[in-house]
């Protein structure tokens, strides 16, 4: 097996088992956009006329080709190949013949493989996004169906002040609202084109139009100087890992509630049976697993992030191949946020308040006594405060 980088000597099992890893698995899911940026590139060789019509044509219907064999799986990346772009290679010689090689020139894996991973990152984040708004809609069910149920607000553990189902859920609602603004802003930094950057150094000798393929594959911007591209790996996987994990901490503080609520002696709400599991030894135990999950989950995305950011810390400039290893606490995150915000929903909606088990401590109004005495009377504060503590000391 021929890889881009081969010159003639064979590699060590031993070595490609460890510097591959598991990178050509990960890979599988950038295929798709490795050949889109590909036919870009092509294209703009085209442009450049440093690729002949009919070579063009060879190689866009090579690459058509390619994508429908992929998707119906009829090939996939092997760790002979090493990575995807080998694979997509090695797809293109065998379709097109001498002509898949041309596809490389004004490139480099470096650019190519950063090129497919930020219009995937672009992908994932407008999913991200409308999951996130999806969850705020299954709040804003949950508070409709309960508009005017009142239930105890809590601070340090404690009833505190009145709150309602409505202002509980919308809180929350708001939260996560935020969070899927936020997650449009972390895609500024993806969205540079950082295709023709090459290695990193540009591609001397070529009359390559970088505007060209930034305008084919939707960047906002060329990413420059293309001395920059190499140094910016990481910031953009790390950004959007921020707001995963600040994502699911919402995601895991609303899980906590609902866990406590489910307790019996809060007994606050009721989960249909398909959301829970049993005990292999306790008969009457129904256990709400989805949500536990959820809550734990919070750690597993902020470890993603900080692995993140321990691999590119003190880099030196220039491609190292440590950065192959942010791929896999990207998509970790990703996929457990992806898979959160699936199941979130459908959890809400199966969720029911139990009003009958609402019950709010007298006590809870205080603050809205002293208040009210403050407006009656016009007397401070602090001395309203004591007032209505003395008056509850005495009951």
């Amino acid at each position: 097996m021929s890889r881009l980088w081969d010159k003639g000597k064979p590699l060590d099992e031993a070595v490609l088992e460890y510097t591959a890893g598991e990178d050509y698995a990960l890979d599988a899911r950038l295929v798709p956009y490795d050949i889109k940026a590909s036919l870009a590139h092509a294209q703009g060789l085209h442009a450049a006329k440093l690729l002949s019509a009919a070579d063009l044509a060879i190689l866009t219907t090579a690459l058509q080709e390619s994508a429908v064999a992929y998707e119906s799986g009829a090939w996939q990346v092997t760790l002979q190949q090493e990575d995807g772009q080998t694979a997509l290679e090695a797809q293109l010689t065998t379709r097109a013949g001498a002509v898949g090689g041309r596809i490389h020139l004004g490139r480099s894996r470096n650019d190519q493989v950063l090129t497919a991973l930020r219009l995937y990152l672009k992908d994932v984040n407008q999913a991200l996004t409308a999951g996130t708004e999806g969850v705020a809609l299954a709040l804003d069910r949950l508070a409709a169906r309960y508009p005017a149920v009142a239930l105890p607000g809590y601070t340090h553990m404690q009833q505190a002040m009145p709150s309602s189902i409505s202002l509980w859920a919308g809180g929350f609602a708001s939260e996560f609202r935020d969070d899927a603004a936020q997650l449009g802003h972390a895609m500024a930094r993806a969205d540079k084109n950082p295709l023709g950057s090459a290695a990193g150094y540009g591609t001397p000798g070529l009359p390559l139009n970088r505007n060209d393929t930034k305008e084919r594959l939707g960047f906002a911007v060329n990413h420059e100087p293309v001395t920059a591209v190499q140094l910016s790996r990481g910031k953009a996987e790390a950004h959007l890992l921020f707001e995963i994990c600040l994502l699911m901490i919402d995601a895991g503080r609303l899980a906590a509630d609902l866990l406590l609520f489910y307790t019996q002696e809060f007994a606050f709400v009721t989960l249909p049976d398909h959301f829970t599991t049993g005990s292999s030894i306790m008969p009457q135990k129904r256990n709400p697993d989805v949500f536990e999950l959820i809550r734990g989950r919070s750690s597993t995305a902020h470890a993603c992030l900080s692995e993140v950011l321990g691999i590119t810390a003190k880099l030196p400039s220039g491609y190292q191949r440590d950065l192959q290893l942010i791929k896999v606490p990207l998509f970790r995150g990703i996929d457990l946020a992806m898979q959160t915000l699936q199941i979130l929903p459908m959890a809400l909606d199966g969720l029911q308040f139990r009003p009958d088990h609402l019950h709010l401590d007298p006590a809870i109004h205080a603050a809205e006594r002293a208040n009210r005495l403050v407006v009656e009377e016009g007397i401070p504060f602090r001395d309203a405060y004591r007032r209505v503590a003395a008056e509850l000391s005495e009951k």
